[in-house]
């Protein structure tokens, strides 16, 4: 009777392991109702914030593999054939966009200031994020060769996107002090500030006709947050346990809050419908390192969780014709903490 109980559990197991995962669509769980034929794109290491060329036929993403000992910039045909780095391999790289004609990389780097890796976020502070001074942005051709630094202030300029338009660049930067987020000319001329509350600002992306921009923000108001924010953002940490999503005009006006529920929500990005924003959050998690995806209307209204990952999903982004998305995710990883770059089919 023991066997027979034994192997009846081990057949209801693979059952259930069978009718849970699809063997035509191996990466996506059962709830994922928007998504479908998802396929991973990188394996191995960790590879994070894979943006699209403006022709669609590539990513551009920044990777650990290797040898390396920080993140440098990746491209990749958007199959995931043909990945190389075009970034220098010295210091440290973040966020890296394609310009308009896919010929140009625009991204941030340290390499100028040191060759090695700056130091990692001190972590007796709690979970940080750190805005490394010796951050700037800089122009390169896909061959690996810098042409030429975009900023050279004091302080951290990074997390730069390029709108759909093709002719602004929107970046965050702590030149004043507090980190704030700037628009400029795909050329580095008629800088602007476009956001002027105490609290980061970050990770902006412009809507697909240009006209709006939607970024993660923190707005420290009690008394006990705002000290412990200026003392964090003075040696360049920022705490993102708690960050909401805002929308804005291209120019910083018309400035309104989207979410709204103490979380960690970042990652926005608009859908081409104009009307809805995806990004990640850990709002429904009890595990609050466990973040997925969810959608919501400009308006706040309407959440919907998108994945169901019990681990990392995050960084997404839609074709422009809202038929794909790609995001990155810890699921099914060979090794702890590793995050690869998928791309889906979108079902609306």
């Amino acid at each position: 009777m023991r066997v027979i109980f034994v192997f009846t559990i081990l057949i209801q197991l693979v059952f259930a392991q069978q009718t849970k995962f699809s063997s035509d669509d191996p990466y996506r769980f059962p709830e994922e109702k928007h998504l479908k034929n998802i396929r991973m794109l990188t394996n191995g290491g960790e590879n994070a914030e894979a943006y699209l060329s403006f022709d669609e036929k590539k990513l551009i993403f920044q990777s650990t593999r290797g040898d390396l000992q920080c993140d440098q910039i990746f491209m990749m045909n958007i199959d995931g054939t043909e990945q190389k780095m075009v970034s220098t391999g010295l210091g440290r790289t973040t966020c890296a966009y394609f310009l308009p004609g896919d010929t140009l990389i625009l991204y941030a780097s340290t390499h100028h200031y040191n060759k090695n890796c700056p130091p990692p976020p001190d972590r007796s502070k709690g979970y940080v994020w750190k805005l490394y001074e010796s951050f700037d942005l800089f122009l390169a051709d896909t061959s690996g060769n810098i042409l030429k630094q975009l900023t050279c202030e004091h302080g951290y300029d990074a997390e730069a996107t390029v709108s759909p338009k093709g002719d602004k660049i929107v970046f965050t930067s702590t030149r004043t002090g507090d980190p704030e987020l700037y628009t400029m000319n795909i050329d580095g001329t008629d800088l602007k500030r476009i956001t002027f509350e105490k609290g980061y600002d970050g990770g902006a992306f412009f809507s697909w006709d240009g006209s709006k921009i939607v970024f993660r923000a923190s707005r420290p108001k009690t008394e006990k947050e705002l000290k412990d924010y200026e003392e964090l953002v003075k040696y360049g940490y920022v705490r993102p346990t708690n960050l909401e999503i805002f929308v804005c005009d291209a120019d910083g006006s018309n400035l309104r809050q989207v979410t709204n529920n103490g979380a960690a929500n970042f990652a926005p990005f608009f859908h081409p419908d104009g009307k809805r924003i995806i990004f990640c959050s850990n709002v429904n998690s009890k595990d609050k390192r466990n973040f997925d995806l969810y959608i919501i209307n400009i308006d706040g209204t309407g959440l919907e969780q998108i994945t169901f990952n019990e681990t990392f999903d995050g960084f997404p982004m839609f074709t422009r014709d809202g038929k794909k998305l790609i995001f990155c995710s810890n699921r099914f990883n060979n090794k702890p903490n590793e995050t690869n770059v998928f791309i889906a089919d979108w079902i609306d």
